[in-house]
């Protein structure tokens, strides 16, 4: 376990001198929200490269620096993480580009995320407490739940959650993920938490299971028909 972000803040030190090139990283999860004093110990790195030369390059370095490969458990496969590596206390969980395959890194995120360290080569780049309560909306860990729990108690903004699930909608077409989202913020409500963007959220879980029953039932009616053939 990491219990003091400046040890994460070293090691990023450390990796800097392995790389040869300037690169972005994007961390999400624990990692950050340890980085804010919200939570005790993190055992684990989320990071997020934005293209597939800053993810070889960073993958290089952890190499270099003896991290070693991990097989991911059946929870984290389902995470679509790309790959896990492990050195002494400290794991990189990373992600190519986005999460679950789902949710990707988009442009407002970038916007959205501070540099809290700039060295020769790295950029470091925590991302908003908004879009980590996205990303740890998606998944069924109980630490997950509790990371939203405090994120929501911290204060978040409901309306920047709510623009960025629409437009992830919108641009992916991938939304079979606003059903996990509407059940962690079903979890959250049980747990006394207000959530001013319910109304919404709902709307759309109901608009794809519509959309799921329509396809459905047109599949059904063309089985139907060649049948008839």
């Amino acid at each position: 376990m990491i219990s003091d972000f400046k040890q994460i803040k070293e090691l990023f030190k450390e990796i800097d001198q392995e790389l040869t090139s300037k690169i972005n990283i994007y961390v999400i999860g624990g990692a950050v929200i340890l980085y804010q004093g919200l939570k005790p110990a993190t055992k684990d790195i989320d990071v997020i490269l934005p293209n597939k030369e800053s993810y070889d390059a960073f993958l290089k370095a952890l190499t270099s620096l003896g991290f070693k490969r991990r097989k991911p458990t059946e929870t984290y496969k389902k995470m679509e993480i790309n790959l896990i590596l492990e050195k002494g206390d400290f794991r990189f969980d990373l992600f190519l580009k986005e999460v679950f395959k789902k949710i990707s890194l988009s442009i407002e995120m970038r916007k959205r995320a501070i540099d809290i360290l700039k060295v020769k080569h790295l950029n470091v780049f925590l991302c908003s407490n908004e879009d980590i309560f996205i990303f740890k909306s998606m998944t069924t860990r109980k630490g997950d739940l509790e990371d939203c729990i405090t994120l929501a108690k911290r204060g978040i903004s409901w309306d920047i959650i709510l623009n960025e699930i629409q437009s992830q909608i919108k641009h992916s077409g991938e939304d079979v993920w606003i059903t996990w989202i509407g059940e962690r913020v079903d979890l959250l409500k049980d747990e006394g938490i207000n959530i001013p963007i319910l109304k919404e959220i709902n709307e759309l879980r109901d608009n794809y299971f519509k959309q799921i029953e329509k396809k459905f039932k047109q599949k059904t009616k063309n089985k139907k028909s060649n049948q008839r053939i």
